[in-house]
């Protein structure tokens, strides 16, 4: 039978946790496609993905994170495609959910999971941010309203509570072009924004089945000590409010940075 869905490893030069996260991806309760894909090929990454027996997609165009993104879900042919970040693990149950919701609404463009942090090697389940998050995707708990405009957007207006590495994308309902952007920390958001006025559903999967791992070499945690997350935030909160209260918003939004502070 036709696997139906594909996790492609998006590793980047020589990531420690990039072993973790492939043996995850491997060990899941329903079989699925697994490759690697990279803009920075090297003899790490080689290594490791001979060692479990899997192809590597080499991104020959280097022209950003969002355009890294777009390539790993268009370099490969199943209906559904999860963008499995190296720093990141998926529970046993991840790609089990994600294909019987899929089952049930197929018009959804993106399918995602609630999830738990990783810092300094210790599961954490709830903090102030993932709460808030949590807070906003109360209304796509509602499946019959998580087709609407107003309620996708709505989930988005006050920050972006639609974590990347949780979304699966049904490549036949969103566009080949989703993140391209010059944007470096707000790619996702950009594109669930972009995502959010084009027909299909967002489907929430109230369940923590990932984890999402903070630390210091993150390329989020880098992009926030050099401010730029602050700046594209306004960007954003722009698409959704009149300029001057998308500045009072981002004065608040700024502060939820302090989250990838490991101290």
């Amino acid at each position: 039978m036709k696997k139906v869905h594909t996790f492609v490893v998006l590793a980047y030069k020589e990531s420690l946790m990039l072993e973790e996260c492939i043996k995850s991806v491997l060990n899941q309760s329903v079989k699925t496609n697994v490759v690697v894909a990279t803009s920075t090929p090297n003899d790490y990454i080689s290594k490791m993905a001979d060692k479990y027996n899997l192809d590597v997609i080499i991104n020959k165009e280097r022209k950003g994170i969002g355009y890294d993104f777009d390539f790993a879900t268009n370099c490969v042919d199943t209906e559904l495609v999860t963008i499995a970040h190296q720093d990141d693990i998926y529970d046993f149950t991840y790609a089990e959910e994600v294909i019987n919701a899929y089952k049930k609404y197929p018009k959804a463009s993106i399918i995602f999971t609630d999830y738990y942090e990783i810092k300094n090697n210790k599961k954490e389940e709830s903090n102030i941010n993932l709460k808030i998050k949590r807070v906003l995707l109360l209304s796509l708990r509602i499946k019959s309203l998580s087709g609407f405009k107003f309620m996708k957007r709505n989930v988005l207006r006050f920050g972006s509570a639609i974590s990347c590495p949780t979304v699966t994308f049904v490549r036949s309902n969103t566009p080949r072009d989703k993140f391209k952007s010059n944007m470096k920390c707000d790619v996702d958001w950009y594109a669930w924004e972009k995502l959010s006025k084009l027909k299909g559903n967002f489907i929430f999967i109230p369940k923590k089945v990932m984890g999402h791992r903070i630390h210091e070499e993150s390329t989020t945690t880098e992009i926030i000590n050099d401010n730029i997350r602050t700046k594209e935030d306004l960007e954003m909160f722009k698409k959704f409010w009149p300029k001057g209260i998308a500045k009072f918003i981002n004065k608040f939004y700024s502060k939820s940075e302090n989250n990838n502070n490991l101290k």
